[in-house]
């Protein structure tokens, strides 16, 4: 059992040894850093058209911060593709101010009844400890 022992003791520190040789991380490739060359500066093209701003004038910009949001959010007036209208078609869209109808207070809701608040009220488990409750 001793010789065993000192067998796989051997082979693991040979190969131990083995991993520092030739490819290993002593007599890796490493890059020259005194070949490194400064690359040349931007500039901007002598042709470029555009002109300095003057001083105390509104930036350039197309509509308000609020505009560009909404447009970002939903999109602009861009067409759509045959197929994307005929998905929309198949689809049914919601009307266009819904958005803005569903938060409204005036709003008719359904109201589900306390079973259905006491089941989305009702803690996360698996349902081992569950326990039917009849009313009465």
């Amino acid at each position: 059992m001793r010789k065993v022992s000192t067998l796989i003791l051997l082979s693991a520190a040979s190969a131990m040894l083995a991993s520092c040789g030739s490819g290993g991380f002593l007599t890796r490739e490493r890059p020259d850093e005194f070949a490194v060359q400064r690359q040349a500066p931007l500039v901007v093209p002598p042709d470029f058209n555009l002109v300095p701003p003057s001083p105390g004038a509104p930036r350039p910009s197309e509509g308000t911060a609020s505009e560009q949001a909404l447009e970002a959010l939903f999109g602009g007036p861009a067409a759509r593709s045959a197929v994307e209208t005929s998905a929309l078609d198949r689809a049914g869209t919601a009307a266009p101010g819904i958005r803005s109808s569903v938060g409204d207070p005036a709003t008719n809701t359904v109201a589900k009844g306390s079973v259905t608040r006491d089941i989305i009220a009702a803690p996360e488990g698996d349902g081992q400890n569950s326990q039917a409750i009849i009313p009465g």
